[in-house]
């Protein structure tokens, strides 16, 4: 599907710029697009680096393990065809976490490892698994307690009451979060998706190695053995006992200033306590994980400079096998968004988004969201700049909330699939589209409903 989606965005692209007369701007836009995934490539192969770093030493510690363990009943059903103790499911854990938080750029390089590992279960290579297409589904429709980014907007822009949108946020990408699993559950079922399975080839080797893998016995033994053989350094216990003391102490400090002397931000002026926990945890969790893994390595005795270089490095081989995927991808939503084919769409669903009362002016960043998170920020920002919305406005906190309960899927897609190489991605773009549509219009509903 992804290759008659890439096909279809570039040649109604060039079709619609040789009609309006821009076909200059849009042989300009791919290459535009192309640079923009140079850079972003850039940018994340920083992050992919320093966090493959830490899972490398989350996973010798045999940290990653035990965190699959914390949520195995939830996880057990969601992902019924990975064994209980594979190390895949601490790192869908870790994955599903930085996105309830909202650390985007700790949730990427976590889901792609995460991905990878679920590749070693892949009986056919080259077509998406269930488990591949559920961590697209969870990955597309994440539920949001803190949309950071907006809230940021809103604050910069003097709005009344920017933590309006945090509960509202957060009830729109429930439902859009159980909308895209329930679809996923479903079309896994369809003769449609499991027919893409038929006649795939499978390597003896690929065959045997996911038997072991199923069967558990192997990764299960190799995670005992490597666990039994990492003694723990004296005092160990207290040291972590320590570490989570001082933990929560800071976080004790963020949420109740006053205790050290301190004010409550202007910010969070108004905050009840929960918001104010919620936001202490988005603020202490990344330098604390980034703190934890190494330290809770070192009393496993494991030489974590070392690890953390050798983990590093799978940073690059991911970077080269992603950024094709990366710039077919920018390229094609380039071209098509220079083209007009987002104006044209915007005309196409009208009647149907005028039937459903959905306001006009969040049509094109309801439409822009799958393809492109910038392009939809710059569209959200040019709302609350404007004089007839503002920050305050009904319209303008619907967008806040569409922008927070909604991802760019068709990106998330291009990139975690192409890091393992993925042709055939049956029902993942189905069930991210499903999500896409619910979770603007939930948005609105629930806006109209709780501001009125």
């Amino acid at each position: 599907m992804l290759n008659y989606i890439w096909l279809g965005l570039i040649g109604f692209a060039v079709l619609i710029g040789g009609y309006h007369g821009n076909i200059g701007e849009v042989g300009d836009a791919a290459v535009t697009g192309s640079k923009t995934a140079v850079e972003l490539a850039g940018g994340l192969l920083a992050v992919m680096t320093m966090w493959l770093g830490l899972m490398r030493l989350a996973d010798k510690a045999g940290l990653v393990k035990r965190l699959g363990l914390l949520i195995r009943p939830i996880l057990r059903w969601l992902f019924p065809e990975v064994p209980a103790n594979h190390p895949a499911l601490g790192s869908i854990t870790l994955n599903v976490a930085a996105n309830i938080l909202g650390l985007n750029n700790a949730a990427t390089p976590l889901g792609l490892r995460a991905m990878n590992e679920l590749e070693s279960l892949n009986k056919h290579p080259g077509i998406a698994t269930n488990a591949m297409c559920m961590l697209l589904a969870i990955n597309t429709s994440s539920i949001t307690l803190i949309p950071v980014s907006v809230l940021a907007l809103l604050s910069l822009y003097h709005g009344k009451n920017p933590t309006v949108i945090i509960g509202t946020s957060l009830a729109a990408t429930a439902v859009a979060h159980v909308c895209a699993i329930t679809a996923c559950k479903l079309l896994e079922r369809t003769s449609w998706s499991r027919n893409q399975l038929k006649g795939a080839e499978t390597s003896p080797q690929v065959l045997e190695a996911h038997e072991a893998a199923v069967a558990g016995g192997e990764v299960i033994k190799k995670a005992d053995e490597a666990d039994a053989k990492l003694p723990w350094v004296p005092g160990s216990r207290w040291i972590l006992a320590g570490a989570a003391g001082i933990f929560l102490g800071m976080a004790l400090a963020l949420v109740y200033p006053k205790m050290v002397g301190q004010t409550l931000p202007p910010q969070q002026a108004g905050h009840g306590v929960a918001l104010r926990i919620i936001s202490a945890l988005s603020i202490l969790v990344l330098p604390w994980l980034i703190f934890f893994f190494p330290l809770y390595a070192t009393l496993r005795r494991i030489p974590v400079y070392d690890e953390f270089v050798e983990g590093g490095k799978e940073g690059f081989q991911v970077i080269l096998r992603i950024f094709p995927y990366m710039v077919a991808m920018l390229v094609a939503v380039g071209m098509f968004k220079t083209a007009g084919g987002l104006q044209l769409i915007t005309l196409a669903v009208s009647p149907l988004t005028n039937l459903i009362h959905f306001p006009p002016e969040l049509v094109p960043m309801a439409l822009i969201r799958p393809f492109n998170s910038p392009a939809a920020l710059g569209l959200l920002t040019d709302l609350v700049k404007d004089p007839a919305y503002g920050p305050n406005n009904l319209i303008t906190l619907m967008g806040c909330t569409l922008y927070g309960c909604s991802e760019t899927t068709f990106y998330v897609i291009a990139v975690y699939f192409g890091s393992v190489g993925i042709r055939k991605t049956r029902h993942a773009i189905p069930a991210g589209i499903i999500a896409d549509v619910v979770g603007p219009i939930a948005a609105v509903m629930i806006c109209r409903a709780v501001l009125g």
